[in-house]
């Protein structure tokens, strides 16, 4: 082969990829403002509307339905993703599986009148995003090389944190025409997920190998020894730990601004939006910078380590400082310290795989459930830790410790960095 033709595929390739970060980009931007708009804005409004003295335990209900219901969705697809013979390959399918269920039931949410209703049709769209997002960990263990893929994390972070602050931004536009509002998400799933999976084909997996799936084999999987797999159990739980410091006050972030802050219902709509902005700005500074330094030093754990204690100091301002300006400097500190952790995390979760390239999907898939997991015990902790305490404050400590404990769980994690 000569040098010029050598140079042509190697730039061929560096196309693909890049092509295949700006749908990445594209994809979790939109999958993650989903989330953020439903979570932050629209069903707290939906379920405060049906009963206000009871939203708290209400939002509860919903929010913990769901997140009971997503805990094994990720590692199951995930699993039947590593099986799928097609014509687009292993994980597209998935991907526009989740992408047309999810856009049906938004529009079924959207004129939900009863907690029950909005209960089932919210767990429903929670099932199916988590059906799209399956596969996307996947994507990057199947086509990005190790040395890359701390920038793939970084493009992850960067479309999460975009996501997040149009998605509280437009849900607040849209607060008072909610059936509106989930109709444009809708369209925007179905868009992103039919333009990444026709931009960026896969190989066709129709003549790939069949492995049987066999139901106890799957669920048995779930166990991962912490002897044998150290590195894989001590990521897990500081996953579990960072996203049940997170998810405390993401959940609750509209209640907080009314009750904690005492900010009227309008107020709340449209501030939450800003301290979505602020947060974002603060983060997409060090997203980026921060996944390329990685890549650069090689290094995983003192990112994460470091992200996870600036966001542990930054839930005491609220303490501290019960005030609108007093939540814009949590969401500027916050927003920092989770956009280091989440440029840097995904890296470090690919480089713990117990078997890397044989069940991707599936072990990723378990991974995931350290996510999943903390946002179903979340609410109820959260819940339980408010009727005890008649306020929001007990939220903050609670998340300052998890996030401590989250920094203490990466460092003795071996296989990386």
């Amino acid at each position: 082969m000569t040098r010029t033709s050598e140079e042509t595929i190697s730039a061929a390739g560096a196309t693909r990829q890049r092509r295949l970060f700006l749908w990445l980009f594209l994809v979790n931007t939109v999958l993650l403002s989903c989330y953020a708009a439903f979570i932050v804005i629209f069903v707290p409004n939906q379920v405060q509307t049906l009963d206000p003295m009871q939203k708290v335990g209400n939002l509860a209900i919903v929010t913990t339905s769901a997140s009971i219901a997503t805990i094994f969705i990720q590692p199951l697809v995930g699993a039947f993703s590593d099986r799928t013979r097609s014509r687009l390959g292993r994980r597209a399918p998935w991907v526009l599986i989740g992408a047309g269920g999810a856009a049906v039931f938004m529009l079924l949410l959207a004129g939900a009148a009863t907690l029950l209703w909005i209960t089932i049709f919210y767990v429903m769209v929670m099932i199916l995003l988590n059906t799209l997002n399956a596969p996307i960990p996947a994507i990057i263990t199947d086509r990005v090389p190790t040395r890359s893929r701390g920038v793939a994390s970084a493009v992850l972070a960067m479309g999460t944190l975009v996501g997040m602050g149009a998605g509280v931004i437009g849900a607040g536009y849209f607060a008072e025409m909610i059936g509106v509002g989930y109709g444009v998400f809708a369209a925007l799933v179905l868009l992103s997920a039919f333009g990444f999976v026709l931009f960026n084909r896969d190989f066709s997996s129709k003549d790939a190998e069949r492995t049987p799936f066999y139901w106890r084999a799957f669920l048995a999987g779930f166990w991962v020894s912490p002897r044998r797999y150290p590195d894989f159990a001590w990521a897990f739980a500081a996953r579990f730990l960072m996203i049940l410091a997170y998810q405390g006050v993401q959940s609750y972030l509209l209640y907080i601004l009314r009750d904690h802050i005492h900010m009227s219902v309008e107020a709340s709509n449209s501030f939450a939006g800003i301290l979505t902005v602020v947060q974002l700005l603060a983060a997409l500074i060090s997203t980026y910078a921060s996944g390329k330094l990685s890549d650069r030093l090689h290094r995983r754990k003192p990112f994460v380590i470091g992200a996870s204690l600036i966001m542990g100091c930054a839930l005491a301002i609220p303490l501290l400082w019960p005030t609108q300006a007093g939540m814009i400097a949590l969401a500027a500190l916050f927003g920092f310290g989770y956009g280091v952790y989440l440029s840097v995390d995904l890296a470090l979760m690919t480089e713990v795989l117990p078997a890397e390239g044989i069940s991707t999907g599936r072990d990723m898939g378990i991974l995931n459930v350290a996510t999943t997991l903390p946002q179903a015990l979340t609410p109820l902790v959260a819940w339980a830790l408010i009727a005890l305490t008649g306020g929001y404050s007990s939220i903050f400590v609670a998340g300052i410790g998890f996030a401590l404990l989250g920094a203490v769980a990466v460092v003795p994690i071996r296989g990386a960095r």
